[in-house]
């Protein structure tokens, strides 16, 4: 079809952010759908539905999904031109991209032929600029010049990761909607690599890894905990209408009881809602609630609210989620003072028939992740299924 000013044209497009004199791509494809344009993030497996797209003066926006971001650009027939823009950062910032119509190599359309065989699992160091450190485990699968994966850390994943070998570079990105990321290496030894991360405007860390098949985290069970004297979990938030809700409340006695720490800005908390919103329906009727606990940018309740009902609506969650403060840990421990600290969002606590604490998941591993997430899913329908057997 002939293109006008402001019309995204169907099929694939290679968008490439400028940040950190960096270019971080991904792929974006462009289909009609009930008569209208719809666009999908595509990382990896994974292929994320905008359809909010709205014509704003002579630029299109482009609402990024459940999160409070945008990409508002100028179509011009087979290129776009326009900014990544977050509003919920404490100061909103936007990063300028380019999209080229009908590219569908995320990194190099010619790579030289793949030099090193980076496939398999890795033991990382990540650091920062300030001496600061943190463990991850790398899951790499690569097919000739092609690779995926992802790294494992102790609060959570870093989701899909895909991208290419060239030579002996290694380049994997993404972008979710909420984060961009570009992960490089080259190896430095027969079994290590030297790493590099950026993420969004400002964030860098380097990285170590070196090949092993035993690489192990702390065990995500083990890391939140209620401290000494505590069996019982008490809280009472506002929920989405302003209405107080309270974990003592009569709908939840006698049930088992999954408190979800999330917040609608984070990647890994809608994977997790993605798992339990439809666990939920199914499970409700054997004795089962889910109160997810909303830690909002915003401190403001209107916002906030606005923010998990859209979060809510777009995930289609029947459980109750509540406004419970602000996205930092040290608050929401503040929150749930029986807790020894949160670490992670998000952070899941099962509750037994008897209102007792039985477990506390630390962070979450996503599809992203494979075997890890089918390990965790196993896990979790073991661990519910012994609670919600319990009389």
């Amino acid at each position: 079809m002939e293109s006008t000013d402001n019309t995204i044209q169907e099929g694939n497009w290679r968008v490439s952010l400028q940040a950190q004199n960096q270019e971080i791509p991904f792929l974006m494809q462009a289909k009609e759908k009930d008569g209208q344009t719809v666009l999908y993030l595509i990382n990896g497996e994974e292929r994320i539905l905008l359809d909010d797209i709205q014509q704003q003066g002579d630029s299109v926006k482009i609402g990024l999904h459940i999160f409070d971001a945008d990409l508002i650009a100028k179509a011009n027939g087979d290129r776009m031109e326009g900014r990544f823009v977050k509003n919920d950062t404490q100061t909103p910032y936007s990063i300028p991209f380019t999209a080229e119509h009908g590219k569908d190599s995320r990194f190099a359309a010619n790579p030289a032929s793949a030099s090193y065989n980076f496939d398999g699992k890795w033991e990382v160091v990540f650091s920062d600029n300030e001496g600061n450190s943190y463990n991850a485990i790398g899951v790499f699968e690569q097919s000739g010049n092609q690779a995926n994966g992802t790294f494992l850390t102790e609060t959570g994943d870093y989701r899909y990761l895909a991208g290419q070998v060239d030579g002996e570079q290694l380049r994997l990105s993404a972008f979710d909607g909420n984060h961009a990321f570009l992960f490089t290496a080259k190896p430095s030894g027969d079994s290590t690599l030297q790493g590099q991360f950026y993420s969004g405007l400002t964030g860098y860390e380097t990285w170590t890894a070196k090949r092993n098949n035993n690489a192990k985290l702390a065990d995500a069970d083990t890391l939140t905990y209620l401290k000494e004297g505590y069996e019982e979990l008490s809280f009472t938030f506002p929920n989405l209408e302003g209405t107080q809700v309270s974990l003592s409340d009569p709908k939840y006695q006698g049930k088992v009881v999954l408190v979800q720490l999330l917040g609608s800005w984070c990647p890994n908390c809608m994977d997790e809602t993605k798992f339990l919103a439809p666990y939920y329906d199914k499970n409700k009727e054997r004795g089962l609630e889910i109160i997810g606990l909303g830690f909002e940018r915003s401190p403001q309740f209107e916002a906030a609210s606005k923010r998990l009902k859209q979060m809510k609506d777009r995930l289609d969650v029947n459980y109750d989620i509540l406004v419970a403060g602000v996205s930092d840990k040290a608050a929401a421990a503040e929150a749930l003072p029986a807790l020894n600290h949160v670490m992670s969002f998000p952070t899941t606590i099962f509750i037994d028939r008897q209102g007792k604490v039985r477990k506390i998941h630390t962070g979450f591993s996503g599809p992203g992740t494979g075997q890890y997430y089918e390990e965790w899913v196993t896990e979790f329908n073991q661990t519910m299924d012994e609670l919600l057997a319990e009389k």
